[in-house]
């Protein structure tokens, strides 16, 4: 299983940046996903997540009304689209795939760093 994000880059505060992660290896139809961040010297935290239809998605406070996540199943790809972006919003990006309430699958991050 590999699931690859990309997307991520040097922006300043305001603008717009869409995330996107490419899985391969399992039935991206099937999973959950979700997207997770973590700040230099903090710990990871939960971004949001979109279910297996894309029908719905969930986000954490922080990033509601600004983020939003959509999936495309047939090319096994979710994405995460940031928009009115903050400094605080400058992290490591994961995707994660989750089956049965259990992130089993995490990506690579990808860096982005917010300016302000």
């Amino acid at each position: 299983v590999r699931l690859q994000a990309f997307g991520g880059g040097l922006v300043q505060a305001g603008s717009s940046l869409r995330l996107s992660c490419a899985a391969s290896g399992l039935t991206f139809s099937s999973y959950a996903m979700g997207w997770f961040r973590q700040a230099p010297g903090k710990e990871r935290e939960f971004v949001g997540r979109i279910t297996w239809s894309g029908l719905s998605s969930y986000y954490a406070d922080s990033v509601k009304g600004r983020f939003t996540i959509s999936r495309d199943n047939a090319k096994n790809t979710v994405y995460l689209q940031m928009n009115s972006l903050k400094p605080e919003d400058t992290a490591v990006y994961y995707c994660a795939a989750n089956l049965w309430s259990t992130y089993g699958y995490w990506g690579h991050g990808t860096l982005v760093t917010v300016s302000s």
